[in-house]
C-alpha cells in the first residue's frame, strides 16, 4: 500500500523517511518551517492545506470560505460517508472518535450478522486482510507474488515448455517480464539499504566517542583524528550530517538521540522488506484462511479496524474528517459534514486485488459515496476484477479518489494500478467517477511535489501533499507528506460538495473540480494534470453550484427559466 514519498503504495506508509543518509538527514518539514520556529508549535503550518490562495498566495483549498458560500445559499448539509480504504484507522483516535461511522442496522459485539450483509458486528467497517486469530501486518509486494506464480511457467526447467506457455500467455508474460525486472531491483536496493543503515546505526556510539562531549559543527568533526576504519567511517558520516540542519549545533547527547531515532524509523521502514521481497513468505493461507484465487469470495476476514499498524489509515482519515482536539488545531477539509467507514485493504506492503475489489464493493454496498484509494502498484494481476468494481461504484454513484503515486513518474509510461485507463492510448477512462490525484506544496517554486506522479490525460488535480499535519495512532499527530495525503484532501472536497448538493454525480463533482482548479503555469505545473493547477473548494462549490444545483445543468436551468417567462406571457 504505501503511497508515502518516494515508495509507492504508501508505499504509501513510512513518508517522512526518505532523505535520511545521503540527504542530509533532514526532514522537509523542518525545511519548511519558519526560521526559529519548530513545526511541531507552527499552528500555521500544521493548517497551511486550508489557505485561500487569492488573499495568501499560498496554493490551499480555500476550506472555510467553501463553508461560507454553500450556507450563505441556504443549503443545509447532509451527513456523507467517505470509505477509507486503507491499513486501518483508530476509530477511537479523540481527534476522529465524533466523525466515525456506525452501521446502523448492526448490534455491537453480539457475534451476530444482523444486517445480513455476510459480515458480523463490522460497526465501523471490514477488515479485508485478518482472520479469526491474527491480521496481516506485512505482505508481500505484488511483483513478488507475479515472479513466485510465473517463474515456474515461464522460466522452469523445460525450456519448450516454457516458449509454449510464453505464446500462449502473452499478457500475462508480459507482466511477468516486467515484475521481475522490479523484482530484482527492488530487492537488491532493499538488502543494500538495510545494511547500511544497520552499519550506521551501529556506528552511533562511536561518533559519540569521537565528539568527545563537543557540539556537532564542520569545525568539530574537522579536527577529528581517525586512529582505524571504524572510526573513518564514523567521521565521514559525522562530516556529513554537521553540515545539515537537523544536526548542526546539537550536543553530543542530542546528537544521539536524534541519530537514534532517524535510523529506527529508517530500519523499521526498510526491514519490512526482506520479507516483502521474500519468494517463500506468504502469511495469507494461514492468517486470513480464504481461498485466495477465488475472486468471488466475498465473506472472509474480520472487524479490526485498526489492526497492527494504523498510521497511514489514521492520518488519511484525519485529513478527510479530523476533528480539532484539545490544543491541537488540525481538522479535515469534510470535518463538518463527513464519517469515516474504516475498510482496511492495505497491508505493509502490496495490497491484494481480491481485497481492493471486495473493499470498494463493501463501502458502497454500506453506504459510502466517497471512497478514498491512497495505495497503488505497479502490476496487477486481478485487474479485471478491480476494474468491475469500479463499474460497481459507478453504476451505484459513487466517486472514487485515488492517489497518483510518488515515483516521480509519468504515469503514461509507469502505469499504477487499479488506474481508470484500461489501456494508456485511450483518449477517455473507462468509467466516469474515479477522480486522480497529484501531490503539490506550499512553495510557489515548486509546486509540484518531487515525489510526485503526474500526466496531463491520467491524473485529474492536484491537491496539497507535502507536509501535511494530520492524526495518527495512540492518540498522536504527525506530518506525513505522498499523493497519499493529497488524495484526501480531495475526497474532503468532494464530501463537502456532495454534503450541501446531494444530486451531484461523480462526474460533476470531477468536472467541479478540475474546472475550478487555481491554475499555475510556473516550471510547466499547468502540463502535470488535466486541471493545471491545484483545488479551490470555494471556486468548485460556486461552479457545482451555478452548474449542477439540484442536478439541473446551467444550460437546462437557463432554458427552464425562459419557459417560465414564456408561460407567464
Amino acid at each position: 500500500m504505501t503511497l508515502i514519498n518516494n515508495n509507492y503504495t504508501l508505499h504509501m506508509k513510512k513518508v517522512l523517511l526518505a532523505a535520511v543518509f545521503l540527504a542530509g538527514f533532514s526532514f522537509s518539514y523542518a525545511q519548511e518551517a519558519k526560521a526559529g520556529v519548530d513545526p511541531k508549535e507552527d499552528k500555521d503550518l500544521m493548517t497551511w492545506y486550508h489557505k485561500d490562495f487569492t488573499t495568501t498566495k499560498v496554493y490551499g483549498v480555500n476550506t472555510e470560505n467553501a463553508y461560507k458560500f454553500l450556507e450563505s445559499k441556504g443549503l443545509k448539509p447532509k451527513t456523507v460517508v467517505v470509505g477509507v480504504l486503507d491499513s486501518g484507522v483508530q476509530v477511537d483516535h479523540p481527534g476522529l472518535v465524533k466523525n466515525v461511522w456506525a452501521n446502523p442496522n448492526e448490534v455491537p459485539n453480539n457475534g451476530k450478522d444482523d444486517d445480513g450483509n455476510g459480515y458480523i458486528d463490522d460497526i465501523h467497517g471490514w477488515n479485508f486482510i485478518g482472520g479469526k486469530s491474527a491480521d496481516i501486518d506485512i505482505d508481500n509486494m505484488e511483483v513478488t507474488r507475479v515472479v513466485k506464480k510465473y517463474k515456474p511457467l515461464f522460466e522452469g526447467d523445460d525450456s519448450a515448455k516454457n516458449k509454449e506457455n510464453q505464446a500462449k500467455m502473452p499478457e500475462d508474460f508480459a507482466m511477468y517480464m516486467k515484475a521481475k525486472e522490479l523484482f530484482t531491483k527492488k530487492s537488491v536496493e532493499a538488502r543494500q539499504s538495510v545494511q547500511m543503515y544497520t552499519m550506521i546505526n551501529d556506528a552511533i556510539p562511536t561518533m559519540v566517542k569521537l565528539l568527545n562531549g563537543k557540539p556537532v559543527t564542520p569545525e568539530n568533526v574537522a579536527a577529528i583524528k581517525p586512529s582505524e576504519q571504524k572510526e573513518a567511517m564514523a567521521v565521514q558520516v559525522l562530516t556529513q550530517v554537521s553540515q545539515s540542519p537537523e544536526f548542526k549545533g546539537k550536543s553530543a547527547a542530542e546528537f544521539e538521540k536524534a541519530m537514534k531515532g532517524q535510523m529506527k524509523e529508517a530500519l523499521d521502514y526498510f526491514g519490512p522488506q526482506s520479507k516483502q521481497y521474500d519468494l517463500d513468505y506468504d502469511p495469507r493461507k494461514e492468517i486470513v484462511g480464504d481461498n485466495y484465487d477465488n475472486y468471488a469470495e466475498k465473506s472472509y476476514g474480520n472487524n479490526h479496524y485498526e489492526g497492527p499498524d494504523a498510521e497511514h489509515g489514521t492520518h488519511v482519515a484525519g485529513i478527510i474528517a479530523g476533528l480539532p482536539n484539545g490544543k491541537e488545531v488540525q481538522y479535515g477539509v469534510a470535518s463538518k459534514v463527513a464519517k469515516i467507514m474504516s475498510v482496511r485493504t492495505v497491508p505493509n506492503g502490496d495490497e491484494r486485488d481480491k481485497d481492493v475489489a471486495n473493499a470498494i464493493r463493501y463501502a458502497v454496498d454500506n453506504g459510502a459515496k466517497v471512497l478514498n484509494m491512497s495505495f497503488g502498484k505497479p502490476v496487477s494481476p486481478g485487474k479485471n476484477v478491480v476494474w468491475d468494481a469500479f463499474k460497481y461504484a459507478q453504476d451505484k454513484g459513487v466517486l472514487l479518489v485515488k492517489a497518483a503515486g510518488n515515483e516521480n513518474e509519468d504515469v503514461a509510461e509507469h502505469l499504477a494500478y487499479p488506474t481508470n485507463f484500461k489501456n494508456v492510448a485511450d483518449e477517455k477512462p473507462f468509467v466516469n467517477n474515479v477522480l486522480v490525484v497529484g501531490a503539490s506544496t506550499n512553495d510557489n517554486n515548486a509546486l509540484r511535489a518531487g515525489f510526485s506522479n503526474f500526466n496531463k490525460k491520467m491524473v485529474d488535480v492536484f491537491a496539497p501533499g507535502q507536509e501535511i499535519y494530520s492524526t495518527v495512532p495512540h492518540n498522536e499527530y504527525k506530518y506525513l507528506q505522498g499523493t497519499s495525503m493529497a488524495s484526501p484532501v480531495v475526497a474532503g472536497a468532494a464530501a463537502v460538495l456532495l454534503a450541501y448538493m446531494p444530486n451531484l454525480t461523480p462526474a460533476q463533482i470531477i468536472e467541479s473540480l478540475v474546472k475550478s482548479s487555481n491554475a499555475s503555469t510556473a516550471n510547466q505545473f499547468g502540463d502535470f494534470s488535466q486541471a493545471g493547477g491545484v483545488i479551490d473548494l470555494k471556486k468548485a462549490a460556486e461552479y457545482a453550484y451555478a452548474n449542477y444545483y439540484n442536478g439541473k445543468s446551467g444550460s437546462a436551468k437557463k432554458a427552464e427559466k425562459s419557459a417560465k417567462k414564456k408561460a407567464k406571457k
